[in-house]
Order: structure tokens, then C-alpha cells, then sequence
């Protein structure tokens, strides 16, 4: 048996144990879940419940939503609370960002707004959810997409190893 054989019969047997030893990874996605009353409280959490402590939050009023209404950090529970402007009535935009990763939540608010309600948010307004999932695990596409990278490189690498080596 060759070298290049026996290195085909170890990716191989690579490629079929990583199948059968795969577990559930979530990378660091963000949710941003808000609660209204006269004031804003958003809570900003990792996909796996961590909070983003310390995340740096940008604030964009209605009436100007190119330059910062408001900055600031969220706290250790990765809670942060602002009043809006009582005259300003629209969608304030609250952006939460930590080591990269982070989310954009619009939030409506009218000059009347006092009743407490609370809501959350998954995905961008008006965003197709065909490639989400709502308890956070992988749809279809994703896996067939991971599995089929997983495999390419599975393949280069044994491709690599058994090239001839030229004079």
C-alpha cells in the first residue's frame, strides 16, 4: 500500500468520525430585547443567554439618524436604559456592540408613549426568515453548507499531502 493510499484512507476515516462525533456550536450572535415604559430598558444578550456586559451602545434619534443621539455602555447584566426626548416621536435606533459582535434594534416610540410593554426582536424589520430559526439551531441550508466546507477541506488537505514532490 502506498503513502497516498494509506493518507486517502486516513481523511477518509477522519471525514466519517467528525460526522459522527458532531455537536451543536453557537457562534456569538446577538439579541436585543427591550422594555418600554417612560423610559427605554434594552437588555443585550449573546445567542448562548450571556449578557454583553460593558457593550458599548450608540443611540440615533428619529429626527436625526446619521450622527449620535447618545452613547454609553451597558451594565454587568448588559442592561441600558435612556429616556428619549419627550418632543421626538419616531423609531429610535440603539445599536450594541461588543468585541465584534452586536445588534441594531428600532424602537417606535410616540410623544404620548407611557404604557409599559415589552417586545423583542430576532431578526432586521421586514427581513425574510428563511435562513433563520427561531429556537437557534441550524436549518437545512446552513448544515448541507457546513458539512460540504467540512469536506472540501477534508479533501484539499489530503490532496495537499499526496502531490508529488518535483525535483
Amino acid at each position: 500500500m502506498t503513502n497516498r493510499h494509506k493518507l486517502n484512507y486516513l481523511a477518509s476515516f477522519l471525514l466519517f468520525a467528525s460526522l459522527g462525533f458532531s455537536r451543536q456550536v453557537l457562534a456569538h450572535g446577538a439579541n436585543i430585547v427591550y422594555q418600554q415604559t417612560p423610559a427605554i430598558e434594552v437588555k443585550a444578550t449573546y445567542d448562548d443567554g450571556k449578557p454583553m456586559s460593558n457593550a458599548q451602545v450608540v443611540i440615533y434619534a428619529p429626527d436625526n439618524p446619521a450622527i449620535p443621539w447618545l452613547k454609553g455602555k451597558t451594565n454587568e447584566e448588559g442592561k441600558f436604559s435612556f429616556i428619549p426626548q419627550s418632543n421626538i416621536s419616531g423609531n429610535w435606533d440603539i445599536k450594541i456592540r461588543q468585541s465584534g459582535h452586536g445588534d441594531i434594534i428600532s424602537i417606535p416610540w410616540q410623544t404620548e408613549n407611557v404604557a409599559s410593554t415589552v417586545e423583542s426582536r430576532d431578526n432586521m424589520p421586514n427581513s425574510s426568515n428563511w435562513l433563520a430559526s427561531a429556537n437557534n439551531n441550524y436549518n437545512p441550508i446552513q448544515k448541507v453548507v457546513m458539512a460540504a466546507t467540512g469536506v472540501w477541506g477534508f479533501i484539499g488537505t489530503a490532496l495537499f499531502f499526496s502531490r508529488q514532490k518535483s525535483s
